[in-house]
This record gives C-alpha cells, sequence and structure tokens, in this order.
C-alpha cells in the first residue's frame, strides 16, 4: 500500500497533467506491482496530515529490531485538493495494481495554471520539495521536482548518509514527454554515472489531429493505432567512466486501452544482451475484482530460469448495482467505472517456481489503513515462516 507521501506524489503528478506512464521506467509496472509487491515487516505505524492544500507531514514508528522512525515534510506550489482523510481516501488510490493505460493526449499545463496563463502572465512552474529523516541513524532524503515546461519535469533526488562514498549521493534525471515519445536523460554522482531513457509509441500521433495522420477510428493503419491498444518499444543505456563499466536494455510493451471491449491486458518483453537476461510477463484484468499475472525469466548465458505467479482479488460489498456491474463487465469501458465506495478490502499473493509465496491483505478497518503480510519458504521446513508484519496508517 502507498503511504501518504507517495499518494501526495502521485496527486501532484495527477494535478500537474504529467503522464508517468510514458516513460522506459514505467514499462513493466503492472507486472511489478502484481509481483513484487511490498510485505510489512515487523510492526509500523505512520501518522499522516494534508494540513493545507501545499503542506503536508507525516510521522513513522517502528520496531523493526529497534525502535526506528521517520519525519516527513512535503510542500506542493501546486494546490493539491484531494482526500486526505484515511477513512475517505479510495482504496484504488493507494493499492498498487494493474496499471489501467489511457489513451495519449497531447502534453498540456496543470489544470490550476492552464486557466491564468496569458499573455501578461508567463507560464507557471510548478514545484514540489519533499524531506524525510530516519531515525536514529540521522540519514536524510530529499526530493526536488519542478515542471520546467509543459514537456519537460526536472527531477533531483538526494541522500546524505554517513555511511555512503562521499557522504551522500545526488541523482539528477530530466525527463521529456511529447506524448508520440518520451526522452530521459540522468546523472548520479556516485560513479559519475550518466543514463539513458526512450520510448516510442506506435500510431496515433497526440500532437496532431487525426484528419492529419490520415487515420480513420473506424479503419486504423494498424491494429494497434488508437483503438483498442498500443505498442511501445524503449531502451536505456547507461556508463560509468569511473568503474569504465555500462549496461543496456530494451523493451516491448503491449497493453489494451479503454475502448477495448474485451478483458483488458498487458504484455511486455525486456532484454539486457549484456548480462543476457530475457523477461517476458503477461498481466490480466480478468474480471472487477480479479487480476491474474505471470513472469518468466531466462539467462541465455547460464540456461537459469524463473517463473513467478501473482494475483490480486479484490473484495467488495455485494449489492444489486454490483450484481448488475458484473453482468455487463464484458461492455467497453468496464473496468473503469468507480466502486471504490464498495471496496472492503484487497489480497495480493505471489508464488514462485523456488517455493516461495508472499501474501498481503490491505483494508480498511473504521478510522485505519491496515496491511497484514507475511512471507513462506515452503522448502524451509524447519523454518518456513519468513518475513511478517502489520502496518497501520492513519491521516487527516
Amino acid at each position: 500500500m502507498l503511504d501518504f507521501m507517495d499518494y501526495v506524489l502521485a496527486s501532484f503528478h495527477t494535478t500537474s497533467r504529467w503522464n508517468v506512464d510514458n516513460s522506459y521506467a514505467s514499462l513493466t509496472t503492472t507486472a511489478t506491482n502484481l509481483l513484487d509487491f511490498n510485505i510489512p515487516q515487523g510492526l509500523r505505524l505512520h501518522v499522516s496530515s494534508l494540513s493545507a492544500p501545499t503542506f503536508a507531514t507525516s510521522y513513522t514508528l517502528g520496531n523493526q529490531g529497534v525502535v526506528d522512525g521517520s519525519l516527513s515534510f512535503l510542500y506542493s506550489s501546486l494546490a493539491l485538493r484531494v482526500a486526505s482523510r484515511s477513512s475517505h481516501v479510495p482504496l484504488a488510490n493507494l493499492v498498487r495494481g494493474y496499471r489501467h493505460l489511457q489513451q495519449l493526449s497531447a502534453p498540456t499545463h496543470s489544470k490550476a495554471s492552464s486557466a491564468t496563463i496569458s499573455p501578461e502572465h508567463p507560464e507557471r512552474k510548478d514545484t514540489l520539495l519533499y524531506g524525510r529523516l530516519y531515525l536514529p541513524t540521522s540519514t536524510l532524503e530529499a526530493l526536488y521536482l519542478r515542471r520546467l515546461s509543459p514537456t519537460r519535469l526536472l527531477r533531483l533526488s538526494c541522500v546524505s548518509d554517513g555511511t555512503l562514498p562521499s557522504g551522500g549521493t545526488i541523482l539528477a534525471l530530466v525527463q521529456n514527454d511529447y506524448g508520440k515519445y518520451s526522452t530521459e536523460y540522468l546523472y548520479s554522482t556516485d560513479s559519475s554515472l550518466l543514463g539513458f531513457r526512450a520510448l516510442y509509441n506506435f500510431g496515433y500521433d497526440p500532437r496532431y489531429p487525426l484528419d492529419q495522420q490520415h487515420v480513420s477510428p473506424r479503419h486504423p493503419r494498424h491494429p494497434w493505432d488508437h483503438q483498442n491498444g498500443r505498442l511501445s518499444a524503449g531502451a536505456e543505456a547507461y556508463f560509468s567512466p569511473i568503474n569504465k563499466s555500462g549496461g543496456i536494455s530494451t523493451g516491448l510493451r503491449f497493453t489494451t486501452l479503454p475502448i477495448h471491449t474485451g478483458f483488458p491486458y498487458t504484455m511486455t518483453l525486456t532484454l539486457n544482451p549484456l548480462m543476457g537476461n530475457l523477461s517476458s510477463t503477461y498481466a490480466v484484468k480478468a474480471g472487477p475484482n480479479l487480476a491474474l499475472c505471470s513472469r518468466f525469466d531466462f539467462n541465455v548465458y547460464s540456461y537459469e530460469s524463473d517463473v513467478s505467479l501473482g494475483l490480486e482479488l479484490w473484495r467488495r460489498s455485494t449489492t444489486p448495482e454490483d450484481v448488475r456491474w458484473v453482468k455487463d463487465m464484458i461492455r467497453p469501458g468496464w473496468e473503469l467505472r468507480p466502486r471504490d465506495e464498495s471496496v472492503n478490502g484487497v489480497l495480493k499473493a505471489q508464488v514462485t517456481d523456488k517455493a516461495k509465496v508472499g501474501l498481503v491483505w490491505e483494508c480498511r478497518v473504521k478510522e485505519l489503513l491496515v496491511s497484514l503480510g507475511a512471507g513462506f519458504d515452503l522448502k524451509k521446513r524447519d523454518r518456513m515462516l519468513g518475513r511478517v508484519g502489520v502496518e497501520v496508517g492513519y491521516s487527516s
């Protein structure tokens, strides 16, 4: 489950109209959400507040080995008018699950600034500042986001820790989103790492009207054009001049769009030619309450392989309206209808061919958000139960 600060950060992207899915880094987001979810460890308590539309705070206390915790503060120049009380925040906005991608749109200003921009008033550049102090280690994290233009976002991530070389590290990332394609340039002070990522979407170009692209909604040029799904291809490359090392990877993704009349699904294929790693995933929203995912990893050099299976099951209250909703779920747009008011909880499960199992139950208990989880290793008969924990959150 997303913690409160990640929820506020996601609302900043939404309000500023930044498409986080149009990036090579998010190519396998759906499979990651369904297979690599976090399992709580120990007991952890989160108390958070959105005291003003531009300011949020969060406090965490845990007992992982020793008593630890953190203090977080967030400021946004863009007013974030979202539900903040834990009893009102939709669970669908907090649980990372199957990712429904929308039709591409041309980059634009934020919802707040688009109505005020004029020749007399220069373009508004929305900014977000975030800081988190970990105790008792005194490790400090910081994040700076700035919309330099409708198509460009600057992201600076910093960590200050005495155990790290030079006492800390800084990661600078410039993201460009043009709708049809996106690019990213990154630099890290850790080993002076330089990197580049790019993602290209085949078919429909949101920057131009359909009549200029000679594309008819009824007769698209390609099966992935503007109708049922979108095919995307991307790659990344990075190099460290200090370590004289680098790496590259490439990937493909096909996902259905809201107009698709059948079950939504997402397929990805990624390849790291230097390491010889090949990974393929398939995720499907098999119903309004059920999502399934599988992943197959293979190394062409060692011939080692891994298989993972994941499940996400939503529990909703049963009403006559829910019954009618299930009956017509194959109609276009069924998966996008909001039913958050009937959600009681969600179960996430994952199993691998190495006999490792992970379970997480996330729900709302009155005013509290609760996450229960456990990890099992079925091959260890003497110590089958591994990681186990409970997280409780309250926000106002």
